[in-house]
């Protein structure tokens, strides 16, 4: 081991003894050229330190390590072995010093897995890292982005649909990180304006998910909080949700669901570039299920490389079982052959399928007359009076309280923010301006 290797070994061990954790995670960023350089030999320093008691300098081992994989070319099992060594071992109270360092490292390690094509061996790791490194149940990481990615390329979302189904309340930033640790943002970690980035994959890879799973009110949530956040510019991402969020929202409303005002990006650039979109979404409108057959299979190369072809054919659907809704209004009974010609399905085999498969979804209630054909549609019968019922409300009325509670909690954390209290003196002090303006006298052209 070469004597710079040696310093940095030792450099680790005489400040990690000390507890001067502070100096060490300041003076780490100007090391790591040093270990990619020195890739090849990165397991012997690794041997010299020990992940709880050094867990600062075996971070950033483990960053050089991945900062090198492409020169290095090491076995996935290795990597992997070593980052779920790290994260069940590693000293948390250490890692909060050097957060920033950590969520670069998670994301290397993403990258590196799906690129080996070995995404679901990470899911389980990312998950442990997350646990370790978030101060909330309820707090936003950028690692959560790397899990719903290995989730979606490993087509596994047992563990990651826990963190989804988390409202989220607070967010941890590379930008809050650094400011928090007193740190300028090194050349090497994250730039924070990838918080953004982060913040956007978490929201578009979870309404995918949340779609694969055909939870699509959660889906269509996490689209438009995705496509809604402030920004000055349009990105990729949030145009990719754009697109789908049209698509769910015919599949959960049978229109374009309702978008705030603010959100001043869709009209300017998003729409212009999903017109094909919207065109589907006009002739949803028109309840013809041929004319959207052909629209689909016309705009079918488009869907395709959007990697949307599958949403697609759900709208499809979507408007099938609409229409068979529109029949419960109007007919109490109906031949499955009538009920085939009138939603445009191609025999009455499929109509009876559909049909069958609603009232098992309790989309509509109805029963078949196998002997004769019929179809007779009848009201819910639910009286809302039994006691899963009552239980049901009162789940609901819960989870209102707790929600009106969390809300009036951050809106007095807002309130005592100095930043807040700033701005909004200094905008009263304006408006004070604005309404008495200072007199002069004398000659107004001096």
């Amino acid at each position: 081991m070469g004597s710079a290797l040696e310093n940095y070994v030792n450099q680790v061990r005489t400040l990690s003894a000390t507890g001067n954790y502070r100096e060490l995670a300041d003076e780490l960023p100007e090391s790591l050229s040093l270990l990619v350089r020195n890739w090849s030999i990165l397991d012997n320093v690794l041997e010299t330190l020990d992940m709880q008691q050094h867990t600062l300098g075996v971070l950033y081992v483990i960053l050089g390590k991945l900062h090198s994989v492409a020169s290095s070319n090491p076995e996935p099992a290795q990597i992997i072995q070593l980052m779920r060594d790290f994260v069940q071992r590693s000293n948390t109270e250490q890692l909060r010093f050097a957060v920033c360092p950590f969520y670069e490292t998670c994301h290397l390690f993403t990258d590196f897995l799906v690129q080996k094509n070995v995404s679901i061996l990470g899911i389980k790791v990312l998950s442990r890292a997350i646990e370790q490194i978030r101060q909330l149940d309820t707090q936003l990481t950028p690692i959560h982005a790397d899990l719903c990615q290995l989730s979606l390329k490993a087509k596994n979302f047992n563990v990651v649909l826990r963190y989804l189904d988390t409202d989220i309340t607070d967010i941890s930033t590379v930008a809050a990180e650094c400011k928090n640790q007193q740190q300028q943002q090194p050349q090497h970690t994250l730039d924070a304006n990838n918080d953004a980035k982060y913040f956007l994959l978490y929201y578009y890879y979870g309404g995918m998910i949340y779609t694969a799973v055909k939870n699509y009110e959660r889906a269509l949530y996490f689209f438009e909080v995705c496509i809604t956040t402030p920004a000055m510019a349009m990105s990729h991402i949030m145009l990719e949700a754009y697109k789908k969020f049209l698509m769910v929202s015919l599949i959960v409303e049978g229109k374009i669901a309702y978008i705030p005002k603010n959100a001043q990006v869709i009209g300017r650039f998003m729409k212009p570039m999903a017109s094909h979109y919207h065109d589907l979404v006009n002739v949803f409108g028109s309840s013809s299920s041929e004319e959207l057959r052909i629209l689909i299979l016309k705009y079918s190369e488009t869907f395709a490389r959007d990697n949307n072809m599958g949403l697609a054919k759900q709208v499809a659907t979507s408007l099938y079982k609409r229409n068979i809704q529109r029949l419960t209004k109007t007919f109490l009974t109906l031949s499955l052959t009538d009920v085939a010609s009138r939603v445009q399905l191609p025999s009455a085999v499929e109509a009876e399928r559909y049909i069958l498969n609603m009232i098992k979804s309790g989309e509509i209630f109805a029963s078949i007359n196998q002997k004769d054909g019929m179809v007779l549609f009848v009201d819910d019968p639910e009286q809302y009076n039994l006691p899963d019922m009552f239980l049901n409300v009162q789940t609901n009325i819960t989870q209102v309280l707790d929600l009106v509670k969390q809300i009036n909690k951050m809106e007095e954390e807002i309130i005592l923010n100095p930043m807040y209290v700033k701005k909004a003196l200094g905008s009263q002090d304006d408006d004070l301006a604005s309404q008495h303006p200072k007199t002069y006298s004398g000659d107004p052209t001096d």
